[in-house]
């Protein structure tokens, strides 16, 4: 088992968000924890092909976009603002969702971008735990302790 406090969350996190194609991935030591960027065509080292089946390490695959779109909505849901939080609910409907809300807060909420991203990392890193766990790397008793020490911070 690895030790949760060594591991880098954010980089884990990034790797489950990452929804852009499979031509490169996200893989994590699980001996040592340490991830690394995969390319088809320049495997880990960034200059040798490898095929990731002759590489001990394990896919870390993202995550399905709708996990990350229910963090907008939760986030919309909790705005004390009532306008606000409608425009922002609003701004996810459709195709588009996520550059929609990002342009709403960045054009007309600047003051919640702060907010957002402690309440989004937050998750975030909670959902890294939660993999962590799925994939043996972690025991449950530590993914325990980190979720109940980083609840959803609070939404103005």
């Amino acid at each position: 088992m690895l030790d949760l406090s060594g591991l880098d969350l954010e980089e884990i996190a990034t790797a489950l968000a990452d929804q852009t194609d499979y031509e490169h991935r996200w893989l994590i030591n699980p001996q040592t924890g340490d991830v690394v960027f995969w390319t088809s065509d320049t495997g880990i080292d960034g200059q040798t092909p490898v095929d990731l089946d002759d590489l001990d390490l394990i896919c870390i695959d993202p995550l399905p976009s709708y996990i990350w779109y229910q963090d907008m909505a939760d986030f919309a849901e909790r705005v004390s603002d009532d306008r606000t939080g409608r425009r922002l609910a609003r701004a996810i409907e459709g195709k588009g969702a996520f550059r929609r809300f990002k342009d709403e807060l960045h054009q007309e909420h600047p003051h919640l971008l702060p907010a957002w991203h402690a309440f989004r990392d937050a998750r975030a890193q909670r959902r890294a735990v939660d993999w962590l766990v799925d994939n043996s790397l972690i025991d449950g008793d530590a993914a325990t302790r980190f979720v109940d020490d980083h609840p959803d911070p609070n939404v103005p």
